[in-house]
């Protein structure tokens, strides 16, 4: 690795190589990168800054807070807290021209029992709630945060029941923010018309599961996960062409298939090996016979995929807590990366060749120690990935004491981290006693900056942390 413009901090690298790996071969020729550090041995200690928690495996790392709960409230904003996952305006809708505004905004939602939507300002600082449950109860444990190819925000509920018969909550639903740009800000008193301003919409051809992790491949498929022990890994494809949809000609949720994830029969556990899609509804969304339609408490109608996928005709591979998903790119091809929790695991679709592999687990070599990682990873629940295609892991565990962010340097991307210097290495670590990262997300216009959100703190003050490597052109 080489630091570009300091002298000691290169020497002290060089040093640390000695009793530890050091990830990345050499930086960019225009300065730093994220991948240039030294592993960290150690999780971080309580911090008595929670603005600035991080430990870093390279001190060039910069951070600070530049959203939080308290100011919010301060300011008579609603604000439930709990921040979940992040997303930028990545692209633009068919309405709107790019004048500057593509990738002006920062987006995250709140993981409570009264869900909402917030809005941060790059350019002016200002954080806005634009999105508020009308009740406590009505919208609950929104996770996902991810933008549409056609330039909306969607996210999701984290809940859902497993039932024979098919549940009747009312939960488990997708939601399509089709204005999060202009949506007004809400204030305190939140009252029937707060909303008004916000076009926000359950997407009901997406079936019913505990969603968090959303992902979009180049021809439009929409792949999202149900979080459970034995939950299952699904496929929507709209019946609308992606390149009408982007041209604002086409609903992508109008109509559409959703199909389940099967590796062999369906009735292996955990399994890894070619896989096939298996459809739960026709293409125009409604269930297939014998898939499960359920009416919800509320009067909704809705395919029960996650109840569906336990039966025999419908058989879909069973992982253990499914959480999040990432898609990488390496030239024409697409893998797409998958947590689960409860086996401290991440695995890697081959999405052209359908194909599921075991990426990343306890027995991956540690970079800062050359042993299995062992128990020192637990809990990877949310993943990222940076300019170059490298992905990182985010830990749901306990701030202050054990809460990780580890960086699988895959040196030739094949998919595996067996290879020579290969291997998992903690690049960051929370010190914010009672919390957790949530959804780091590198910006994908500027390779030296990214943020996460510190969620659920003993403080109840949760926050955004952005990252920044300083540049040295």
């Amino acid at each position: 690795m080489k630091i570009t413009n300091n002298r000691h901090l290169k020497a002290s690298f060089t040093l640390a190589v000695s009793c530890s790996a050091l990830v990345a071969g050499s930086a960019m020729a225009d300065g730093t990168r994220f991948s240039d550090f030294v592993p960290l041995t150690n999780s971080a200690p309580p911090t008595a800054n929670e603005a600035a928690p991080i430990t870093f495996g390279n001190p060039l790392f910069q951070q600070r807070s530049i959203a939080d709960r308290a100011s919010e409230l301060a300011a008579g904003k609603p604000n439930t807290g709990n921040w979940d996952m992040i997303t930028l305006n990545e692209t633009t809708s068919a309405e709107e021209l790019d004048n500057g505004v593509r990738g002006r905004f920062l987006f995250t939602v709140w993981e409570t029992g009264q869900s909402g939507v917030q809005r941060y300002d790059l350019l002016t600082g200002q954080t806005d709630s634009i999105w508020v449950s009308p009740f406590v109860g009505g919208h609950i444990s929104f996770d996902a945060c991810y933008w549409t190819p056609w330039g909306t925000l969607i996210t999701a509920e984290e809940s859902w029941e497993t039932v024979a018969g098919g549940s009747t909550s009312p939960f488990g639903r997708l939601f399509e923010f089709v204005n999060p740009l202009s949506a007004p800000a809400i204030f305190e008193p939140l009252g029937p018309t707060s909303n008004d301003g916000a076009q926000f919409f359950h997407r009901n051809v997406i079936p019913r599961v505990s969603h968090e992790g959303i992902q979009f491949d180049r021809q439009g498929n929409m792949y999202f996960i149900d979080e459970l022990n034995g939950g299952c890994l699904h496929k929507y494809t709209s019946k609308a062409n992606i390149n009408l949809v982007r041209a604002g000609l086409a609903d992508y949720f109008a109509a559409g298939q959703t199909s389940v994830l099967r590796v062999g029969d369906g009735n292996t556990p955990n399994a890894v090996g070619n896989y096939l899609w298996v459809p739960i509804t026709d293409v125009n969304g409604a269930a297939l016979p014998g898939a499960l339609t359920i009416t919800d408490v509320r009067g909704v109608t809705s395919v029960d995929a996650r109840n569906t996928a336990d039966l025999p005709l419908f058989k879909g591979t069973e992982y253990q807590r499914p959480e999040d998903m990432q898609i990488q790119r390496i030239g024409m091809r697409e893998f797409m990366y998958v947590t689960t929790t409860t086996t401290h695991e991440i695995y890697r679709l081959d999405l052209g060749n359908q194909s599921i592999s075991v990426f990343a687990s306890r027995s991956t070599i540690d970079l800062a120690t050359g042993a299995a990682v062992g128990s020192r990873l637990a809990n990877p629940d949310n993943l990222a990935i940076d300019s170059e295609g490298n992905i990182y892991i985010i830990e749901d565990r306990n701030g202050g004491v054990d809460d990780d962010i580890w960086f699988a340097n895959d040196l030739n991307k094949d998919g595996d981290l067996l290879d020579a210097g290969e291997g998992l290495a903690r690049w960051a670590s929370n010190g914010t006693v009672g919390s957790e990262f949530t959804g780091l997300y590198f910006d994908p216009f500027n390779k030296r900056r990214a943020w996460v959100n510190i969620q659920h703190p003993a403080t109840g003050v949760d926050r955004t942390i952005e990252i920044t490597i300083p540049s040295t052109e």
